[in-house]
C-alpha cells in the first residue's frame, strides 16, 4: 500500500487508511511507538498502561541511583 506523505500544520505526517488502524485494534487519540529500522519505519501500538509504569520507574532510578548503584555492587 502506498501514501502520500502531507503537510499537516507545522509538520508533516501521512494517513494511515481506517480499516488497516481497526484491524490492528488502533484509534484515533491512541498512542503509537514510532521505531526506525534501516531503511524502515515501525509503527507499534503503545500500551499506555505499561508505559505509564515505565515512566515512574525511570523517575525512582533517577530518585534512587546513588542507593542503586550500592546495591548493585
Amino acid at each position: 500500500m502506498n501514501v502520500t506523505v502531507r503537510k499537516i500544520g507545522n509538520s508533516e505526517g501521512i494517513i494511515i487508511p481506517k480499516d488497516m488502524l481497526e484491524s490492528l485494534g488502533v484509534k484515533a487519540g491512541d498512542t503509537l511507538q514510532v521505531e526506525r529500522d534501516g531503511q524502515s519505519i515501525r509503527l507499534t501500538a503503545s500500551d499506555a498502561d505499561f508505559q505509564r509504569q515505565l515512566d515512574h520507574a525511570q523517575v525512582f532510578m533517577d530518585r534512587y541511583k546513588v542507593a542503586l548503584k550500592k546495591l548493585a555492587e
